[in-house]
């Protein structure tokens, strides 16, 4: 997806030019102005500010410009063979060749951010502040205002990208001022892990501090209040999870300090920290005292195609655009390439209304197999003869034939491979032939993983019927919120020990934010678990659905056969819990120590 909603300014440098893509960062210049025309001018400084922003994931299009990262887990598979997300699930990548290029993406957001906190205090404002009358002096207080709150984003951002390096590669170097060719890379160690969250913490702290819980005059988009206390959240959620605190897999790495916090800390007063800090989240209030965030009351499916959304903490939002809907709708619609296609692995995991486990061995389940389950699995996933319009205009919706011979079915080319199509965030209803469009939202944070890592928190630090001392909710309270909007009863009674919580919790998180780029990260923190971690899922056989007519009833509606089989299979080693560190990079800093096994 191109059309973000930011404005979007042309990054050129040209004359900075480097090995390493620790300091290969496209700045933050706009147009072709030198860096002195910029520093100057507080229209200009702000566009670079627009630039830190574009650094966000683009978690639609993540991989090869085509693919989302669930196609790396046992979310989903990408139907062309040829996209680079496949090197994933066939364990062919390595620190020279890493589909994922977090490290470069994120050191440019980095640098940009580093850069503009440098630049952003020589901004002249004397046209403003030496006018005498009150127009000019109010704009200037507010420009002042604007320029001190635009540093505290800058850093938040900043932050935002160190965890998305933590949670790959483990401690990594922290940089406060944006590096030249100069730059001394002896006197920049590589950060201990307890050295990385204690920084992105700190940073989450100090941003808290100045962020507004809302914007009353621009910024969709921005960084908020709770957009720092999420982030703080998510971390300390990591932090005091087993991948974070056990190195054992690494096989007696010699540096455990990179990839396993220090005992300086208990686990429990880890998972206690945790707790504390979605319950933040959870009580932020607007100055009138007005709750900040909800579930929302739309349809689960709709959530995801809005820019305004009490649920929404911080989210990329996107323009006009169909770039999403091309790639991904089904093979028989006008201009669909199937693209992102879910797994019977996910789509198995979806329980029925009355909390019955689906299972493919019972034949009442196998003869209607998407009847009656969590209102979740079919707003977020398209099931052979669910109505699909694709721009076919009103009451012309067909349904989608992923049945052997139907027009989205095994025998043409390009048609899914798992016997689904995706349906979460698109829009189902576009002419791409008119090339229709319609916006699109990306949510880095929502409420609803807020209620899930205070449930998990909770239940670890304080037991399957505990809450945060003086909270709103307990566990339960905090998973029937979730729960509630699926069309699922409250959970059950038998529910009651944190073992038996702590699976029902592993499962709303699979399910409530299935495709949000949440499985590949919780699956690996939660390490060894026999049904939940890694090996178990990354690792597990990808299943799929084979679906062939079989008639008609006497009422005209088709009968299908469903055969469940295995796709193919992945592969997991134990060094994938962290990416390796870009072999260039070791090259240049040579100090730096690489991740275990690799």
């Amino acid at each position: 997806m191109k059309k973000i909603l930011y404005f979007t300014v042309a990054i050129a440098m040209g004359t900075f030019q480097a090995c390493s893509e620790l300091l290969d960062p496209e700045t933050g210049l706009p147009g072709a102005l030198t860096e002195d025309e910029v520093i100057y001018s507080y229209g200009n400084v702000q566009q670079m500010l627009t630039i830190i922003y574009a650094s966000l994931p683009d978690g639609f299009q993540y991989i090869g410009n085509e693919a989302m990262l669930a196609g790396a887990s046992d979310e989903a598979e990408f139907t062309s063979e040829l996209n680079l997300i496949q090197k994933f699930n066939t364990g062919d990548w390595n620190a020279v060749s890493n589909p994922d290029r977090a490290w470069a993406n994120n050191f440019k957001g980095i640098y940009n951010a580093n850069l503009y906190l440098q630049k952003v205090d020589s901004i002249r404002l004397d046209n403003l502040k030496l006018n005498p009358s009150p127009a000019a002096q109010e704009q200037y207080q507010t420009a002042l205002e604007r320029i001190n709150r635009s540093k505290y984003e800058a850093r938040f951002l900043r932050a935002f990208f160190y965890f998305e390096l933590a949670k790959r590669y483990g401690g990594v170097p922290i940089m406060t001022e944006p590096l030249t060719l100069e730059s001394d890379f002896t006197a920049i160690p590589r950060a201990t892990l307890d050295e990385t969250i204690q920084f992105i913490v700190d940073e989450c702290d100090s941003t808290v501090t100045v962020l507004p819980v809302k914007y009353e005059d621009f910024s969709l988009g921005h960084a908020t209040k709770g957009a720092a206390l999420a982030l703080k959240s998510r971390v300390l959620l990591y932090a005091a999870s087993d991948l974070f605190n056990d190195p054992s897999w690494a096989g007696g790495y010699a540096h455990p300090e990179y990839i396993s916090l220090s005992q300086d800390k208990s686990r429990e007063q880890r998972w206690i920290d945790a707790a504390a800090a979605a319950n933040e989240v959870i009580n932020l209030v607007d100055e009138k005292g007005a709750t900040t965030y909800a579930i929302t009351g739309l349809d689960y499916g709709t959530s995801f195609r809005t820019f305004q959304n009490i649920e929404l903490i911080f989210a990329r939002r996107y323009g006009n655009s169909n770039e999403f809907e091309k790639t991904n709708y089904p093979i028989g619609y006008d201009k669909g390439n199937s693209g992102l296609t879910p797994l019977g692995n996910l789509v198995d995991d979806y329980e029925f209304l009355n909390g019955t486990a689906f299972d493919w061995d019972n034949p009442a389940h196998r003869a209607n197999p998407y009847s009656n389950r969590d209102l979740r699995l079919t707003k977020s996933i398209l099931v052979n003869n669910a109505l699909f319009n694709g721009g076919r205009g009103e009451n012309r919706s067909r349904p989608v034939e992923i049945w052997t011979g139907g027009l989205d079915g095994k025998g043409v080319q390009k048609a899914s491979r798992t016997g689904y199509y995706l349906l979460k965030y698109m829009d189902p209803n576009l002419d791409l032939l008119k090339d229709q469009s319609s916006v699109h939202t990306w949510a880095l944070f929502r409420f609803g993983e807020i209620l899930l890592n205070y449930a998990e928190a909770v239940n670890e630090a304080y037991g399957a019927a505990g809450k945060v001392p003086g909270a709103k909710y307990t566990v339960k309270q905090a998973l029937n919120l979730v729960r509630g909007r699926a069309g699922l009863g409250v959970v059950p009674p038998p529910v009651n020990t944190k073992d038996a919580m702590r699976d029902l919790i592993r499962h709303e998180r699979r399910v409530e934010l299935a495709l949000e780029d949440h499985r590949l990260w919780d699956v690996r923190r939660w390490k060894d678990d026999v049904k939940y971690g890694a090996k178990a899922t990354l690792g597990a056989p990808a299943r799929a659905v084979e679906i062939i007519k079989t008639g008609v009833t006497e009422t005209g509606e088709p009968v299908f056969e469903y055969k469940p089989f295995i796709l193919e299979n992945r592969k997991w080693e134990d060094k994938m819990f962290f990416y390796p560190i870009p072999q260039k990079e070791l090259g240049i800093a040579k100090e730096w120590v690489q991740n275990p096994l690799w």
